[in-house]
């Protein structure tokens, strides 16, 4: 998708900046910065968008995504209609932070790794809090030099996580023309609100005011992921969802995410999960 440029803002006091976003609803606009970002889910799920990877989030996750990769945490739909909380914490810095040439000193080298390694976006899955969630969230507490330290702390933390979790397949490079912001995003808003139902590529590409053909070379070229890849992946994404709630048989999880046809949608679920709906299903009610 053909994301926004988004501005974080700035003061004079602060090298870095950190935010508290306490939101019925998360940012649902793709969008991408220079600052690189590391956010703690602390309350809200949805679904993600880093670079060409497509997933669930939910609370405890840390997300730490590189400078210029486009990304969105799109809210679930009862979000923008009932009375809900998204709430995160997220650190925004700029590479030269502590000078050009900080992270090429000896001490600071796995740090310098971890950078390049945000280039492909990653995050770690945390079931409940602990140890790194709280240093993360106490952050926000901090001021001055002890503000900066825990930072430093952070990024520690995480270079040393074997928890990582790579999302983007490739490194993204951002080389595409504004002029598309509206467009792409008009039909990434169309799929999170129609995926439920038999969505076709003639009416997707009506949005984008293109004939089939010539959405798809656009679409393909701007997720690296053909339009019924990328629907799938958000149509499985919610079926994960429903099926961790216990409350639904696959049969009805298949029809509700927009298949109409069972082996398709357990082929499909299995290229994604590496296991059938079933087999997902015995495993999550294992694990709660």
């Amino acid at each position: 998708m053909k994301p926004l440029l988004f501005r974080i803002p700035k003061t004079e006091t602060e090298s870095f900046r950190v935010q508290i976003d306490d939101l019925p609803y998360f940012y649902d606009t793709l969008h991408f910065h220079p600052e690189w970002q590391l956010t703690l889910m602390l309350e809200g799920t949805g679904t993600q968008f880093v670079g060409d990877n497509v997933a669930r989030f939910q609370p405890y996750d840390i997300y730490f995504l590189g400078s210029n990769l486009p990304h969105v945490f799109r809210s679930d739909a009862e979000y923008y209609t009932e009375n809900l909380r998204a709430y995160s914490i997220s650190i925004y810095f700029r590479g030269d932070i502590l000078g050009e040439n900080f992270f090429d000193i000896p001490e600071t080298l796995h740090l310098k790794s971890l950078l390049n390694e945000a280039s492909r976006g990653f995050r770690i899955r945390n079931k409940e809090a602990n140890t790194l969630t709280v240093l993360v969230e106490s952050i926000i507490y901090k001021k001055g030099f002890d503000k900066l330290l825990t930072f430093l702390e952070i990024l520690n933390a995480i270079s040393v996580s074997p928890d990582k979790e790579f999302l983007s397949g490739i490194t993204y490079q951002n080389t595409q023309k504004e002029a598309d912001n509206q467009r792409i995003n008009a039909v990434f808003e169309f799929l999170m609100r129609n995926y439920e139902r038999e969505v076709n590529l003639e009416e997707v590409a009506e949005i984008a005011n293109m004939t089939p053909n010539a959405f798809c070379r656009f679409f393909k070229l701007r997720t690296r992921k053909t339009f019924s890849e990328f629907l799938n992946d958000i149509r499985i994404g919610h079926a994960c969802r429903m099926l961790q709630s216990g409350d639904n048989t696959v049969l009805e999880v298949c029809y509700a995410n927009g298949f109409n046809n069972v082996s398709h949608f357990n082929r499909q679920f299995k290229n994604r999960t590496k296991m059938t709906p079933s087999t997902y299903l015995r495993k999550y009610d294992a694990n709660t």
